[in-house]
């Protein structure tokens, strides 16, 4: 089922933490951290692109329509296109630290 755009998701994520290095109109980058049995649950996006950049740890990305999964290392990035439902987990035994850039008109539409 969709639900309708927020704006602002923070209180459907399960994050050790959340902070904005760069946030202006039509562009932000957020870096996330979460722990081994942490999410940023199921979503998508209206027009933006989630770009994902691992720091440390190691991230799994889930993905539908089609399915697949996604492993990333730190260095390593994908891109997760406007409109593909996606979940974001913890792939390690110990914290994921990543930066996600977003660059359009930011909307988080949860999905179940």
């Amino acid at each position: 089922m969709k639900r309708e755009p927020i704006k602002n998701p923070s209180s459907l994520l399960e994050v050790e933490r959340l902070v904005y290095h760069a946030e202006r109109p039509g562009f932000q980058i957020a870096e996330l951290q979460l722990s081994p049995s942490q999410k940023v649950p199921w979503h998508c996006h209206t027009e933006v692109r989630d770009t994902f950049y691992v720091l440390h740890g190691r991230l799994r990305i889930f993905m539908r329509d089609p399915k697949e999964n996604i492993y990333l290392a730190p260095g390593e990035t994908y891109t997760v296109v406007p409109r593909r439902p996606h979940l974001v987990t913890n792939a390690g035994e110990e914290s994921v630290v990543f930066l996600v850039l977003q660059a359009g008109e930011y909307d988080f539409i949860p999905l179940t």
